[in-house]
């Protein structure tokens, strides 16, 4: 049991990490149009982002891909402003019009190039062979989890409030929200190692 609470725990410190914000950024832009009436497609969405996060560390352990750190390090802000962008061209737009299917490949695909950013510092905590390290990573999947189920609580409570009670529409507190991590995301892809030859 102690095992389970220390890759549980490592899952929820890898999204809850502050110096770390990019996995929640991706989240906060991922929410930007949901309110707590959309629950089963909230679900459905983290569950789909962990589930791409999940598959892509399992593909590394078993060595099956091996993508250089420095490109997941530029894709994972590109995934992030492509969903801010996304978001901002489509606010105020109704969430249940635009296509689960397409919103869905999108989200695994994008939780597979998060995934990979991690999945270095992954494979060099755990001793073993691959498969001893199959446990370790569905228990810090669940932990994964649970801390994305954490965000995306607090952001549809921040949302509500901002609606609520400071009377923003859907629509203004959607482009709010998108130009907020847009203008936290282009300095990260600006100062990006990549650009550096």
């Amino acid at each position: 049991m102690s095992q389970f609470w220390l890759y549980f725990k490592l899952g929820l410190d890898h999204v809850l990490d502050i110096h770390a914000y990019d996995h929640v950024m991706f989240l906060i832009a991922l929410m930007v149009p949901y309110a707590f009436k959309d629950w089963k497609r909230i679900f459905l969405l983290v569950s789909l982002f962990t589930l791409g996060h999940t598959l892509s560390l399992i593909l590394s352990v078993f060595g099956t891909v091996v993508i250089a750190p420095k490109y997941v390090e530029f894709l994972i802000p590109i995934t992030i402003l492509i969903t801010a962008v996304f978001h901002l061209f489509t606010a105020g737009k109704s969430s249940r019009k635009e296509s689960i299917s397409f919103v869905a490949v999108v989200t695994l695909f994008f939780g597979i190039i998060h995934g990979l950013g991690f999945s270095n510092y992954f494979n060099s905590i755990l001793p073993g062979s691959a498969a001893d390290k199959l446990l370790p990573l569905l228990e810090f999947a669940l932990g994964i989890e649970a801390s994305q189920i954490i965000v995306v609580f607090v952001v549809l409570v921040i949302s509500y409030i901002a609606q609520t009670f400071f009377r923003f529409s859907k629509r203004d507190w959607a482009l709010v929200l998108s130009a907020f991590i847009i203008g936290l995301v282009l300095p990260m892809l600006i100062e990006n190692e990549i650009w550096n030859r």
